[in-house]
């Protein structure tokens, strides 16, 4: 630490407050609406619950709550759900070589687009490069 800090710190009042940090707030009204939300939905998240806390506010007139602070006092209680687990990634087919007929060629395809088929859904094909040939195909519903 340095002198003009220590210099500083002695010769403040007995009565020194640092005011940069404000004092937490009281958070129970904020908590009870928040149990009241979750209780009637149990499967939303802290981000859901804070539009639904914004718009009360809103609707009643009330201070709006800061989505951080819903965020906090929701972990304190422990009202967040639980993450999604992590997909487990997929293999890939080739180690970065296509197999192709003849040496010296180069496989590739392109994508042609969804062609809208009636009012049912919509068909994906691709091509290959080369030869034109439709290397696969997909019907999806809309």
């Amino acid at each position: 630490m340095s002198r003009a800090q220590l210099s500083i710190r002695v010769h403040r009042p007995p009565d020194w407050q640092d005011r940069r940090r404000q004092p937490r707030s009281d958070d129970s009204a904020v908590l009870s609406r928040i149990n009241t939300a979750v209780s009637d939905l149990p499967t939303y998240g802290y981000r859901r619950v804070w539009a639904m806390l914004r718009r009360e506010s809103e609707r009643d007139g009330l201070a709006v709550v800061n989505a951080k602070r819903v965020y906090r006092i929701m972990r304190a209680y422990h009202l967040l759900l639980e993450r999604k687990p992590a997909e487990p990634r997929r293999k890939c087919a080739h180690k970065g070589r296509v197999a192709v007929a003849e040496s010296n060629r180069r496989w590739s395809y392109k994508m042609n687009g969804k062609t809208p088929v009636l009012t049912d859904g919509h068909y994906s094909r691709a091509n290959s490069l080369s030869s034109e040939v439709i290397i696969e195909y997909k019907f999806n519903l809309f």
